[in-house]
């Protein structure tokens, strides 16, 4: 590890945990690195939260629940609302902590600012849009009234591929509905986490309404929560693996919980395809922040009639991909996460060719510093290869080869993922046919972009419980009352 460099952009971040409006220090003092991945070097320190940091948060919030929750529903609406714009007038600053922190080009990460922003006015006007029930019972005899109020102090565990949209697309909802929160960031990106709850306080947030908890001990300190019983929310984003673990924990409550777990994305291209539209759809949906998204193409079958002419193409495509720090001036390939994160690929690749996949382009990482891996399409990979059986979360396109429609669509949902699955194809008929029939929570449909504020995200099988964003995000964070009077 070199030493510490604290670029100016960092400076105005906050570095401590915020707990009942206030920023504080670990209880022991301690503080965790946060490192450039496109550098290895070390950015600032922040501090490191422990299991009674922790329990703290989590009194904020409890304590804030009944006063937030009585908030007038226009008031929670028009504090997103400034929200949103002070995340749109600091697009910026914000992509640049954020391509420090997690590497993304500086591009790419603008675009998830604005995209992060949209969550914060989505949620704004759903906030003033909860209603409920008024209506006879069919004898008669009684009203049936249903109300429609928060759950409660919610837990907001994010992942580090999409910092700052992740934190949106959980507060936003959390907001609106009237839920306090205690939220904990990845370790790797806790900036942007940290940026943003600077910006909701600037907002008007209350006290106590949000408190954001960064730790490098995250079993530590989210156990007690789930198992405390207070904690009546939990929103997780993150691996299959920790997902379960997670709902293992909150069975102890009984807590209410909302997943969006791995992926394992099969990206069908079809004989009829416009194959323009299919390596563009390809390029979107493999290499969107690297490949390091659940929603990355992981399986990309291909019909036998058009797989050369594709993998030329999308070879080529990806080819001419610059790899570089996200913070250079035509960046369009940053590094991966972390060691882990490159090794991973490393190994996924050489399983493949070991069994006879062809490198129709990249296939080897590049001398350090930094952890780089170059845009890689690989040809007649082996149904056997273990990349086809789990998330890549890297920038590799490996290609299968199908002839039958029925046979590709057997194959697509041997998994045990369900998040998304991209179909290309001119035929109607073959379009509605297989996006009902592929076992996953969304299609893309001659796409390779599914991601929107405004539509339900979220899986199917192991890839998830629940959904975020849309008209029923907020429904994850709203209970049902029924009172019954009498006529």
């Amino acid at each position: 590890m070199t030493a510490t460099v604290v670029p100016s952009t960092m400076d105005s971040v906050p570095k401590k945990l915020l707990v009942a409006g206030a920023w504080t220090d670990a209880s022991d003092g301690r503080t965790m690195p946060v490192e450039n991945p496109a550098t290895g070097e070390v950015l600032c320190e922040v501090a490191d939260a422990t299991p009674e940091d922790g329990a703290r948060a989590l009194d904020a919030s409890v304590a804030a629940q009944r006063d937030w929750a009585a908030t007038a529903p226009r008031a929670r609406s028009e504090i997103l609302r400034r929200a949103y714009d002070l995340i749109i007038e600091r697009v910026d600053e914000l992509a640049t902590i954020m391509t420090l922190e997690m590497g993304k080009p500086l591009a790419e990460a603008r675009g998830e600012v604005t995209y992060a922003a949209e969550f914060f006015r989505w949620f704004s006007e759903e906030a003033v849009r909860v209603d409920g029930g008024f209506s006879a019972t069919p004898d008669g005899k009684n009203h049936v009234m249903v109300l429609r109020q928060p759950v409660g102090p919610s837990l907001l565990i994010t992942p580090w591929n999409f910092p700052l949209a992740m934190g949106t697309r959980k507060i936003g909802p959390a907001v609106a509905a009237g839920c306090t929160m205690v939220f904990k960031p990845a370790q790797q990106t806790p900036l942007s986490a940290l940026a943003l709850a600077a910006i909701l306080t600037e907002a008007g947030l209350p006290n106590g309404v949000l408190n954001v908890i960064t730790t490098s001990r995250a079993g530590e300190v989210v156990e007690p929560l789930l198992r405390g019983g207070n904690v009546r929310k939990l929103s997780f984003t993150g691996s299959t693996a920790v997902g379960k673990i997670l709902l293992a924990q909150a069975a102890d409550g009984v807590v209410r919980t909302s997943m969006e777990l791995g992926g394992n994305a099969p990206f069908i291209v079809f004989s009829d395809a416009d194959l323009d539209a299919a390596v563009a759809g390809a390029m979107v949906a493999k290499m969107r922040n690297m490949g390091e998204a659940c929603t990355a193409a992981n399986r990309l079958y291909v019909h036998s009639s058009v797989v050369e002419e594709f993998g030329a193409r999308l070879a080529a495509k990806m080819a001419e991909l610059r790899v570089a720090p996200g913070t250079e001036d035509g960046a369009q390939v940053g590094p991966l996460i972390d060691s882990a994160g490159l090794s991973k690929v490393e190994q996924l690749v050489a399983d493949a060719v070991g069994r006879g996949a062809r490198v129709l382009t990249g296939g080897a990482a590049p001398d350090g510093p930094g952890h780089f891996y170059p845009p890689t399409v690989l040809a007649d990979v082996d149904s056997g290869s273990e990349m086809l059986r789990t998330e890549i979360f890297g920038p590799v396109a490996p290609i299968i080869t199908f002839d039958d429609e029925d046979e590709v669509l057997r194959t697509a949902n041997d998994t045990d993922w369900g998040l998304v699955g991209y179909v290309f194809t001119r035929d109607l008929a073959r379009a509605l046919r297989v996006s009902e029939n592929l076992e996953v929570g969304m299609v893309g449909l001659n796409t390779g972009l599914v991601s929107n504020p405004a539509a339900p995200f979220g899986g199917v099988k192991q890839s998830g419980l629940g959904r975020e964003g849309g008209r029923v995000g907020i429904e994850e964070f709203l209970e049902y009352k029924y009172v019954a009077t009498p006529r």
